[in-house]
């Protein structure tokens, strides 16, 4: 049976917040929205607290938070910057936060969300990636849950529901193999970056869009899945499924495999992990296996997408290299949509700058911080 939820969204004028909030006008009587933030997106937020009723918004800069105070309706609080994030993430009356933050920025709030003993619905994966020991730990110590809402990680989620932990061998996450799937290393390189955010199967935001082209996001899925299931790198596959129907596989000690299917479409993650352990009716056309025929699968080609490998590379080596790896990748994608550097040359760059590093234990967000300081310094010298 459920109860209402009071649900923070950190990332509400995202792609996955606005699915959040779609999930939400559908169950008033279930979802409460306590909280909202953007970046920069003002004019949607004012929006959408006009709407919710949020007790507290937050905006990263300064001038937009007081030209929202200046138009809301309501009697929202509004915050802006880092602070105003981890009033969201700690914000008494929440039941659980929704974390849809793109990049490194989202591991403070999800640090804070489970430290101060709240549910987290986690879509930021680089906080796992970067930080993902500190989070898992801080999550056990306060006995808190940290749901996923990736696709493929609330499939292994959904798979393991009722199995013994022990008895798995392996995951396979799929990927879709992005706009590039077909395409010669050649092509691949000589390719306008406009058409690595034309995603085949998933509308997402340009930085994910890119990172699946480059098939970095399902890199970063990889060490979010070691955090989330406990998992060493023997036990982590990927396999390409082009129709983005089977969002992952488990594979147990029998040789029997489990596998999570549904369109893709966002909203059945989302709202899984907002109702979880309870499943609800949501609106969306139905899975007709007859009408998709077939499924298909191919091996992943590292030598045409290397940033796949990287990422097994680093979260081998663990430590601090899974935060350079993050860290370079978020520098070099938006200098890879300017034309900057080539599809190519993130890898290079990437793989530099990993050599370059000394991965060592971390105990602290400072520590982590300080290395992604280190990386934006090391690619500045090399653009």
């Amino acid at each position: 049976m459920l109860f209402l939820k009071n649900i923070s969204i950190l990332g509400s004028t995202g792609s996955i917040g606005k699915q959040a909030l779609e999930v939400v006008r559908e169950y008033p009587d279930i979802f409460n929205i306590v909280a909202l933030s953007t970046n920069k997106n003002r004019r949607l937020l004012l929006e959408q607290i006009n709407e919710f009723q949020p007790e507290i918004a937050v905006i990263t800069d300064a001038e937009d938070a007081a030209w929202l105070k200046l138009h809301i309706q309501t009697r929202t609080k509004v915050y802006n910057g880092m602070n105003g994030l981890v009033e969201i993430a700690t914000l008494p009356s929440a039941d659980i936060v929704l974390n849809a933050l793109v990049g490194s920025i989202g591991l403070t709030p999800s640090y804070k969300t489970v430290e101060s003993g709240k549910t987290l619905a986690l879509a930021n994966k680089e906080s796992l990636v970067v930080g993902g020991e500190l989070i898992m730990n801080t999550a056990k110590k306060h006995n808190v849950d940290v749901l996923p809402v990736d696709s493929e990680h609330s499939a292994i989620f959904q798979c393991l529901r009722g199995e013994n932990i022990n008895s798995l061998t392996s995951v396979i996450l799929t990927a879709s193999g992005g706009p590039f799937r077909n395409l010669s290393k050649k092509e691949i390189e000589f390719s306008h970056p406009s058409k690595a955010l034309k995603h085949p199967n998933w509308s997402m935001g340009q930085k994910i869009t890119i990172d699946s082209a480059t098939m970095m996001n399902k890199g970063l899925e990889v060490i979010e899945a070691k955090w989330l299931f406990d998992l060493n790198a023997e036990q982590i596959k990927v396999l390409v499924h082009p129709e983005s129907i089977i969002h992952s596989m488990v594979e147990f000690s029998d040789t029997s495999v489990i596998a999570q299917l549904g369109w893709p479409d966002m909203r059945i993650p989302i709202q899984f992990a907002l109702t979880y352990p309870e499943r609800i009716y949501l609106k969306t056309d139905k899975l007709d296996l007859a009408s998709i025929s077939q499924l298909n699968f191919e091996k992943v080609d590292t030598k045409r997408f290397p940033n796949l490998q990287l990422a097994f590379d680093a979260m081998e080596k663990g430590g601090t290299m899974p935060c350079v790896l993050n860290s370079a990748n978020e520098e070099l994608v938006p200098l890879y949509i300017e034309g900057i550097v080539s599809f190519y040359q993130m890898s290079e760059i990437i793989d530099k700058i990993m050599n370059c590093h000394q991965s060592v234990t971390y105990s602290s967000i400072q520590e982590l911080q300080e290395i992604e300081t280190w990386v934006k310094r090391q690619i500045s010298e090399y653009i």
